[in-house]
């Protein structure tokens, strides 16, 4: 990739964020938690996983404990509520999702969020439990330093979201390309579905199946003749995350089957473990997708050399 293109990354994703901030959904949240006029008994701490120590601090500083510690009738009441307390004590969606249930439909307003109380119990014991921590590690904490762990989980939050559309636009705009050169060089048997189809009938009794594992597979005779991963992430930090999804797809392959990566970004480490799988090769996705002779070169590796259904083409064509 270059340096123009991550520049470009760099300031949508700043300036998304940027916006995201903006909205000021924490105040928002905050105001309707100061606002709950719901009963919130905190009297069995234990029961909520609050530290006692956590307690007494907050206690001593004059803290509301609805505005520190979350309770399981004030998430029923008010789901978006999540973000206040998610963000306090600095978790992503993801790792609450993983402990305590998804949360995502809470923060996002949905009307189909549904917050029963065993499950707003196991996700106020997450948080109270990691807020505790971070209150009793600091020195001298205040419901500012909360205030601002908020903001940068907000912030946090959306460059993930960023980086997961970055890879969905990269995976849909490969798709598109694929679907536009089997149409143009009359590799369709039967003219083709809509374009919102999942599977399409080539010649040579193969099928090409947009899913997502793998993202790509061509079939024949029952099983796949060879499949294309889209890894389009551009992060380096997320390579080794997205390195194992690749894995457990190449592995899954039948061993005849030749398999093909095109990705956004390869580190040396991520270099090293691609060489240890059964992979045919890889290719640079900003390259396929601005480079007309780089395009072609993996349509000759997929159409013409694996699957043995188009005739070579010429870099110029």
């Amino acid at each position: 990739m270059t340096d123009g293109r991550r520049t470009e990354e760099a300031i949508e994703r700043a300036v998304r964020i940027a916006r995201r901030v903006a909205e000021a959904d924490d105040l928002r949240v905050r105001g309707e938690i100061e606002a709950f006029a719901g009963a919130t008994d905190y009297a069995d701490r234990e029961s909520l996983a609050i530290e006692e120590s956590a307690w007494e601090h907050a206690r001593r500083a004059g803290i509301e404990p609805r505005l520190v510690f979350a309770h399981p009738a004030l998430l029923a009441a008010i789901p978006r509520a999540s973000i206040h307390y998610r963000g306090i004590a600095l978790l992503s969606r993801k790792r609450v999702a993983a402990i305590a249930g998804t949360i995502e439909r809470w923060e996002d307003g949905s009307p189909n969020a549904r917050v029963t109380r065993d499950k707003a119990l196991r996700v106020c014991r997450l948080y109270n439990a990691v807020i505790s921590s971070i209150i009793l590690d600091a020195t001298d904490w205040t419901l500012e330093n909360g205030y601002r762990n908020v903001l940068a989980t907000i912030g946090i939050t959306e460059d993930g979201a960023m980086r997961n559309l970055i890879g969905q636009k990269g995976e849909r705009e490969i798709k598109e390309r694929l679907l536009d050169w089997v149409r143009e060089r009359d590799l369709l048997a039967d003219g083709g579905s809509g374009d919102g189809a999942a599977e399409w009938s080539l010649r040579g009794g193969v099928s090409m199946v947009f899913g997502s594992e793998p993202d790509v597979g061509f079939r024949r005779n029952g099983g796949f003749a060879a499949i294309v991963e889209v890894k389009a992430g551009t992060d380096p930090a997320g390579a080794l995350e997205r390195l194992g999804a690749i894995k457990k797809t190449f592995d899954e392959a039948p061993v005849a089957c030749r398999n093909f990566l095109v990705a956004g970004v390869v580190t040396p480490t991520m270099r090293q473990r691609l060489g240890e799988m059964r992979m045919e090769r890889d290719f640079d996705i900003h390259a396929l997708l601005t480079d007309r002779a780089a395009w072609t070169e993996f349509m000759n590796e997929l159409f013409h050399h694996a699957l043995r259904i188009a005739p070579e083409v010429e870099a110029s064509e």
